[in-house]
Protein backbone atom coordinates (compact mmCIF):
# COMPACT_ATOMS: atom_id res chain seq x y z
CA UNK A 1 0.00 0.00 0.00
CA UNK A 2 1.21 3.49 -0.84
CA UNK A 3 1.88 5.81 2.08
CA UNK A 4 -0.50 8.45 0.68
CA UNK A 5 -3.36 5.95 0.43
CA UNK A 6 -2.61 4.67 3.92
CA UNK A 7 -2.64 8.21 5.29
CA UNK A 8 -5.86 9.08 3.47
CA UNK A 9 -7.69 6.11 4.99
CA UNK A 10 -6.42 6.07 8.55
CA UNK A 11 -8.77 7.46 11.24
CA UNK A 12 -7.40 10.77 12.46
CA UNK A 13 -7.47 13.26 15.30
CA UNK A 14 -6.98 17.00 14.64
CA UNK A 15 -5.73 19.09 17.59
CA UNK A 16 -4.29 22.24 16.05
CA UNK A 17 -6.64 24.08 13.73
CA UNK A 18 -7.58 27.77 13.86
CA UNK A 19 -11.13 28.16 12.59
CA UNK A 20 -10.49 31.65 11.25
CA UNK A 21 -7.62 30.10 9.28
CA UNK A 22 -10.06 27.61 7.74
CA UNK A 23 -12.13 30.30 6.02
CA UNK A 24 -11.92 29.24 2.39
CA UNK A 25 -12.19 31.89 -0.36
CA UNK A 26 -15.55 30.70 -1.70
CA UNK A 27 -17.19 30.93 1.72
CA UNK A 28 -15.50 34.26 2.39
CA UNK A 29 -17.07 35.67 -0.77
CA UNK A 30 -20.48 34.25 0.14
CA UNK A 31 -20.38 35.76 3.63
CA UNK A 32 -19.18 39.09 2.24
CA UNK A 33 -22.22 39.23 -0.05
CA UNK A 34 -24.53 38.15 2.77
CA UNK A 35 -23.32 40.88 5.11
CA UNK A 36 -22.55 43.65 2.63
CA UNK A 37 -18.85 43.60 3.46
CA UNK A 38 -16.13 44.50 0.98
CA UNK A 39 -13.42 41.90 1.74
CA UNK A 40 -10.86 43.97 -0.13
CA UNK A 41 -11.12 46.73 2.50
CA UNK A 42 -10.22 44.68 5.57
CA UNK A 43 -9.22 41.30 6.92
CA UNK A 44 -11.06 38.10 6.09
CA UNK A 45 -12.59 37.78 9.54
CA UNK A 46 -14.66 40.92 9.00
CA UNK A 47 -17.10 38.88 6.92
CA UNK A 48 -18.00 36.93 10.10
CA UNK A 49 -20.82 38.93 11.66
CA UNK A 50 -23.74 36.77 12.80
CA UNK A 51 -24.21 33.52 14.67
CA UNK A 52 -25.12 31.91 11.35
CA UNK A 53 -21.79 33.04 9.87
CA UNK A 54 -19.80 31.31 12.60
CA UNK A 55 -21.96 28.21 12.22
CA UNK A 56 -21.33 28.13 8.47
CA UNK A 57 -17.58 28.63 8.88
CA UNK A 58 -17.33 25.78 11.36
CA UNK A 59 -19.73 23.49 9.46
CA UNK A 60 -17.71 23.84 6.26
CA UNK A 61 -14.51 23.08 8.15
CA UNK A 62 -16.03 20.06 9.89
CA UNK A 63 -17.25 18.63 6.59
CA UNK A 64 -13.71 18.84 5.23
CA UNK A 65 -12.33 17.12 8.32
CA UNK A 66 -14.91 14.35 8.22
CA UNK A 67 -14.18 13.77 4.53
CA UNK A 68 -10.58 13.09 5.58
CA UNK A 69 -11.64 10.52 8.20
CA UNK A 70 -11.03 12.82 11.15
CA UNK A 71 -13.01 11.45 14.09
CA UNK A 72 -12.17 14.01 16.79
CA UNK A 73 -11.07 17.63 16.45
CA UNK A 74 -10.16 20.37 18.90
CA UNK A 75 -10.39 23.69 17.11
CA UNK A 76 -9.42 27.19 18.24
CA UNK A 77 -11.27 30.46 17.75
CA UNK A 78 -10.03 34.02 18.27
CA UNK A 79 -12.88 35.62 20.20
CA UNK A 80 -10.98 38.84 20.85
CA UNK A 81 -10.85 39.90 17.21
CA UNK A 82 -14.61 39.42 16.97
CA UNK A 83 -15.42 41.15 20.25
CA UNK A 84 -13.39 44.14 19.07
CA UNK A 85 -15.73 44.42 16.08
CA UNK A 86 -18.84 44.40 18.27
CA UNK A 87 -19.77 40.74 17.75
CA UNK A 88 -21.37 39.19 20.84
CA UNK A 89 -19.33 36.40 22.47
CA UNK A 90 -22.40 34.18 22.64
CA UNK A 91 -22.97 34.51 18.89
CA UNK A 92 -19.43 33.28 18.23
CA UNK A 93 -19.55 30.37 20.67
CA UNK A 94 -23.11 29.23 20.04
CA UNK A 95 -22.67 29.41 16.28
CA UNK A 96 -19.60 27.20 16.54
CA UNK A 97 -21.21 24.92 19.09
CA UNK A 98 -24.30 24.38 16.95
CA UNK A 99 -22.06 23.30 14.08
CA UNK A 100 -20.13 21.00 16.42
CA UNK A 101 -23.34 19.33 17.62
CA UNK A 102 -24.44 18.89 14.01
CA UNK A 103 -21.06 17.38 13.09
CA UNK A 104 -21.33 14.84 15.91
CA UNK A 105 -24.85 13.89 14.89
CA UNK A 106 -24.47 13.82 11.11
CA UNK A 107 -20.77 13.16 10.47
CA UNK A 108 -19.60 11.13 13.45
CA UNK A 109 -17.08 13.86 14.27
CA UNK A 110 -16.67 14.95 17.89
CA UNK A 111 -15.46 18.52 18.39
CA UNK A 112 -13.99 20.47 21.28
CA UNK A 113 -13.82 24.26 21.13
CA UNK A 114 -10.69 26.04 22.39
CA UNK A 115 -10.64 29.75 23.22
CA UNK A 116 -7.44 31.20 21.80
CA UNK A 117 -6.05 34.20 23.68
CA UNK A 118 -4.34 36.45 21.17
CA UNK A 119 -1.16 37.67 22.80
CA UNK A 120 -0.60 40.36 20.16
CA UNK A 121 -3.74 42.18 21.38
CA UNK A 122 -4.03 44.08 24.67
CA UNK A 123 -4.11 41.87 27.74
CA UNK A 124 -7.37 43.50 28.78
CA UNK A 125 -9.12 42.06 25.73
CA UNK A 126 -7.91 38.57 26.65
CA UNK A 127 -9.24 39.08 30.18
CA UNK A 128 -12.64 40.07 28.76
CA UNK A 129 -12.72 37.00 26.52
CA UNK A 130 -11.85 34.65 29.37
CA UNK A 131 -14.47 36.25 31.61
CA UNK A 132 -17.06 35.71 28.89
CA UNK A 133 -15.93 32.11 28.42
CA UNK A 134 -16.71 31.33 32.05
CA UNK A 135 -20.38 31.27 31.11
CA UNK A 136 -19.80 28.61 28.44
CA UNK A 137 -17.95 25.82 30.26
CA UNK A 138 -20.12 23.19 28.60
CA UNK A 139 -19.18 24.44 25.13
CA UNK A 140 -15.47 25.28 25.59
CA UNK A 141 -12.98 22.58 26.62
CA UNK A 142 -9.74 24.54 26.76
CA UNK A 143 -7.88 27.82 26.54
CA UNK A 144 -4.86 28.34 24.33
CA UNK A 145 -2.25 31.08 24.19
CA UNK A 146 -2.11 31.80 20.49
CA UNK A 147 -0.55 33.97 17.80
CA UNK A 148 3.11 34.91 17.54
CA UNK A 149 5.14 33.90 20.59
CA UNK A 150 7.01 36.63 22.45
CA UNK A 151 9.61 36.42 25.16
CA UNK A 152 7.48 38.40 27.62
CA UNK A 153 4.16 36.68 26.90
CA UNK A 154 4.31 33.85 29.46
CA UNK A 155 4.90 36.26 32.36
CA UNK A 156 2.22 38.69 31.21
CA UNK A 157 -0.38 35.96 30.72
CA UNK A 158 0.51 33.82 33.75
CA UNK A 159 -2.25 35.18 36.05
CA UNK A 160 -4.83 34.86 33.29
CA UNK A 161 -3.91 31.27 32.49
CA UNK A 162 -3.89 30.43 36.18
CA UNK A 163 -7.48 31.66 36.32
CA UNK A 164 -8.33 29.55 33.30
CA UNK A 165 -6.81 26.49 34.96
CA UNK A 166 -8.71 27.16 38.18
CA UNK A 167 -11.93 27.42 36.17
CA UNK A 168 -11.34 23.91 34.82
CA UNK A 169 -10.05 24.66 31.33
CA UNK A 170 -7.22 22.61 29.84
CA UNK A 171 -4.29 24.73 28.62
CA UNK A 172 -2.21 24.93 25.47
CA UNK A 173 0.18 27.52 24.09
CA UNK A 174 2.01 28.30 20.88
CA UNK A 175 5.49 27.27 21.77
CA UNK A 176 8.00 28.41 19.15
CA UNK A 177 9.27 31.93 19.77
CA UNK A 178 9.40 34.25 16.78
CA UNK A 179 11.86 36.68 18.31
CA UNK A 180 14.79 35.12 20.14
CA UNK A 181 15.16 33.13 23.37
CA UNK A 182 13.08 30.18 22.24
CA UNK A 183 14.34 27.86 25.04
CA UNK A 184 13.61 30.49 27.68
CA UNK A 185 10.12 31.05 26.28
CA UNK A 186 9.36 27.34 26.28
CA UNK A 187 10.77 26.88 29.76
CA UNK A 188 8.36 29.50 31.10
CA UNK A 189 5.43 27.86 29.36
CA UNK A 190 6.31 24.43 30.70
CA UNK A 191 7.67 25.18 34.15
CA UNK A 192 5.86 28.36 35.19
CA UNK A 193 2.52 27.92 33.41
CA UNK A 194 2.40 24.12 33.22
CA UNK A 195 0.58 23.97 29.89
CA UNK A 196 -0.82 20.59 28.85
CA UNK A 197 0.16 20.94 25.20
CA UNK A 198 2.53 22.97 23.07
CA UNK A 199 1.28 24.01 19.64
CA UNK A 200 4.31 23.68 17.38
CA UNK A 201 6.91 23.40 20.16
CA UNK A 202 9.67 21.92 18.02
CA UNK A 203 12.25 24.22 19.60
CA UNK A 204 12.39 21.78 22.53
CA UNK A 205 14.65 19.69 20.30
CA UNK A 206 17.46 22.20 20.81
CA UNK A 207 17.48 22.08 24.62
CA UNK A 208 18.21 18.74 26.38
CA UNK A 209 16.60 19.94 29.62
CA UNK A 210 13.37 20.90 27.88
CA UNK A 211 13.32 17.71 25.87
CA UNK A 212 13.72 15.68 29.05
CA UNK A 213 10.92 17.64 30.70
CA UNK A 214 8.54 17.09 27.79
CA UNK A 215 9.31 13.38 27.79
CA UNK A 216 8.92 13.09 31.57
CA UNK A 217 5.56 14.88 31.62
CA UNK A 218 4.21 13.40 28.40
CA UNK A 219 3.54 16.90 27.11
CA UNK A 220 1.97 16.82 23.66
CA UNK A 221 3.28 18.77 20.67
CA UNK A 222 0.82 19.62 17.89
CA UNK A 223 2.96 20.31 14.83
CA UNK A 224 1.81 21.77 11.51
CA UNK A 225 4.31 21.17 8.69
CA UNK A 226 2.38 22.98 5.96
CA UNK A 227 1.58 26.00 8.12
CA UNK A 228 5.24 26.11 9.18
CA UNK A 229 6.31 26.12 5.54
CA UNK A 230 3.77 28.77 4.58
CA UNK A 231 4.83 31.06 7.43
CA UNK A 232 8.61 30.60 7.44
CA UNK A 233 9.58 28.52 4.41
CA UNK A 234 10.65 25.67 6.71
CA UNK A 235 8.23 22.80 7.43
CA UNK A 236 10.49 21.53 10.24
CA UNK A 237 9.60 18.01 9.07
CA UNK A 238 12.99 16.44 10.00
CA UNK A 239 12.77 17.92 13.51
CA UNK A 240 9.16 16.79 13.95
CA UNK A 241 10.07 13.26 12.88
CA UNK A 242 13.12 13.19 15.15
CA UNK A 243 11.02 14.21 18.15
CA UNK A 244 8.48 11.51 17.29
CA UNK A 245 11.26 8.91 17.13
CA UNK A 246 12.63 10.03 20.49
CA UNK A 247 9.28 9.25 22.09
CA UNK A 248 7.79 12.75 22.30
CA UNK A 249 4.00 12.70 21.98
CA UNK A 250 3.94 14.44 18.62
CA UNK A 251 0.69 14.90 16.71
CA UNK A 252 0.15 16.62 13.37
CA UNK A 253 -2.42 19.39 12.90
CA UNK A 254 -3.45 21.78 10.16
CA UNK A 255 -2.86 25.21 11.71
CA UNK A 256 -4.35 27.58 9.12
CA UNK A 257 -5.39 25.16 6.37
CA UNK A 258 -7.02 27.67 4.00
CA UNK A 259 -3.78 29.67 3.92
CA UNK A 260 -1.28 26.80 3.94
CA UNK A 261 -2.97 24.52 1.43
CA UNK A 262 -3.74 21.46 3.49
CA UNK A 263 -5.84 19.82 6.17
CA UNK A 264 -5.04 16.72 8.23
CA UNK A 265 -4.26 14.31 5.41
CA UNK A 266 -2.10 16.72 3.43
CA UNK A 267 -0.04 17.60 6.51
CA UNK A 268 0.70 13.97 7.38
CA UNK A 269 1.49 13.19 3.73
CA UNK A 270 3.90 16.14 3.59
CA UNK A 271 5.62 15.02 6.79
CA UNK A 272 5.82 11.44 5.52
CA UNK A 273 7.41 12.48 2.25
CA UNK A 274 9.94 14.84 3.79
CA UNK A 275 10.91 12.68 6.76
CA UNK A 276 10.32 9.18 5.37
CA UNK A 277 7.85 8.09 8.04
CA UNK A 278 7.01 4.41 8.31
CA UNK A 279 3.48 3.03 8.49
CA UNK A 280 3.99 2.40 12.20
CA UNK A 281 5.02 6.02 12.73
CA UNK A 282 1.93 7.30 10.93
CA UNK A 283 -0.17 5.17 13.27
CA UNK A 284 1.81 6.46 16.25
CA UNK A 285 0.94 10.05 15.30
CA UNK A 286 -2.75 9.21 15.65
CA UNK A 287 -2.29 7.29 18.90
CA UNK A 288 -0.37 10.23 20.29
CA UNK A 289 -3.10 12.61 19.17
CA UNK A 290 -5.91 10.84 20.99
CA UNK A 291 -3.72 10.36 24.08
CA UNK A 292 -2.96 14.10 24.37
CA UNK A 293 -6.47 15.18 23.37
CA UNK A 294 -9.06 16.56 25.78
CA UNK A 295 -11.69 14.14 24.51
CA UNK A 296 -13.92 12.20 26.86
CA UNK A 297 -13.28 8.56 27.64
CA UNK A 298 -15.97 7.28 25.27
CA UNK A 299 -14.54 9.22 22.33
CA UNK A 300 -11.04 7.93 23.15
CA UNK A 301 -12.19 4.32 23.35
CA UNK A 302 -14.19 4.56 20.13
CA UNK A 303 -11.25 6.08 18.27
CA UNK A 304 -8.69 3.57 19.51
CA UNK A 305 -10.98 0.68 18.62
CA UNK A 306 -11.38 2.05 15.10
CA UNK A 307 -7.65 2.66 14.78
CA UNK A 308 -6.91 -0.91 15.91
CA UNK A 309 -9.42 -2.25 13.39
CA UNK A 310 -7.86 -0.18 10.59
CA UNK A 311 -4.38 -1.39 11.49
CA UNK A 312 -5.52 -5.03 11.52
CA UNK A 313 -7.31 -4.62 8.18
CA UNK A 314 -4.37 -3.12 6.30
CA UNK A 315 -1.60 -5.13 8.01
CA UNK A 316 -1.45 -7.81 5.27
CA UNK A 317 -0.79 -5.09 2.65
CA UNK A 318 2.02 -3.35 4.52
Amino acid sequence: MEHAAFTAGIPKVELHLHLEGALEPDLERELARRNGVDPARGTAVEVLVTRADFHDLAAACFRRLAAQDVRHAEVSFDAQVHLARGVAFEDVVLGLHDAAAQARRDLGLSVGLVLSLVRDLPLESAEAALEAAAGFREEIVGVGLGSGARDDAPAAFAPLLARARAAGFALSAHGDATRGDAPGHLRRLLEDLGVDRLDHGTDVAGDPRLLALVLERGTGLTCSPLSNAAATGDSRAPVIADLLRRGVKVAVGSGHPARSGGYATENVVALTREADLTFDEIIRLQRNAIEISWAGEQVREEFLAELDAFEALVAPDL
